[in-house]
């Protein structure tokens, strides 16, 4: 009696390990299934991806071949890409007071590269001659507070912080001999610890730029906010 109990027993769990073991063969194969269909849906959006940012290189690339640069050239970015036919084009006989607000910084893996703010700003003024507008009529203040003012130092203090030279300069100048006022934030300075003499030449320092931007567009300056 005791070895047909141990023999019916032994039977048993035989087959409850065998049940056991196709159970996770079965969970196994159904693993194996979701990890191949994932697989394959990572690689078709893989290929997706490379072939959409080839394209759109590829029509960068078409497009860049037709920019123009009316008046500066701060790098790609502040290119101009001519029009045919246009049919609204802004008045040549009145003034264009901007007021440029510029805050970013460019982050160190392009610092080296020029600001894109700065960039953006030749792109405007760029635009408004290649629409028409004549360059003596185009009148740019610059407002700079937050990490932009380290864009805006000499090329001796760019150099101690970034251990290369700064690469702003020229297209500072550029601005600067166009007739682009630039005002930088005291504030900014402040929380920032940039000293006056730490910044490139002819830099106006305002208590705060919030003031500065009220104070221009009462003036009758339009507010561009770049970055």
């Amino acid at each position: 009696m005791r070895k047909l109990f141990i023999l019916l027993f032994a039977v048993i769990t035989f087959h409850s390990a065998s049940a056991q073991i196709k159970n996770i063969d079965s969970i196994l194969a159904v693993r194996k299934m979701q990890r191949d269909s994932t697989l394959r849906a990572a690689m078709h959006a893989d290929s997706v991806r490379i072939e959409k940012e080839f394209a759109d290189k590829e029509k960068m690339d078409r497009m860049e071949a037709k920019v123009i640069y009316p008046l500066f050239k701060a790098g790609d970015a502040s290119g101009v890409i001519p029009v045919a036919e246009i049919t609204e084009a802004p008045d040549p006989n009145i003034d264009y007071k901007i007021l440029f607000e510029i805050t970013g910084n460019n982050p160190d893996s392009i610092i080296k590269e020029i600001n894109y703010g700065l960039a953006e700003i030749s792109r405007v003024i760029n635009l408004h001659i290649a629409a028409g507008v004549p360059a003596k009529r185009i009148i740019p203040v610059i407002v700079a507070h937050a990490g932009v003012l380290h864009a805006l130092k000499s090329n001796e203090a760019f150099q101690k912080k970034y251990k290369i030279d700064n690469p702003n300069i020229k297209i500072i100048d550029d601005l600067k001999k166009f007739g682009a006022k630039f005002i930088v934030c005291g504030q900014a300075m402040a929380f920032l610890d940039v000293k006056k003499e730490e910044l490139l030449p002819d830099m106006k320092v305002s208590l705060t730029a919030q003031t500065v931007l009220t104070h221009y567009q009462l003036k009758g300056y339009i507010l561009k906010q770049v970055w």
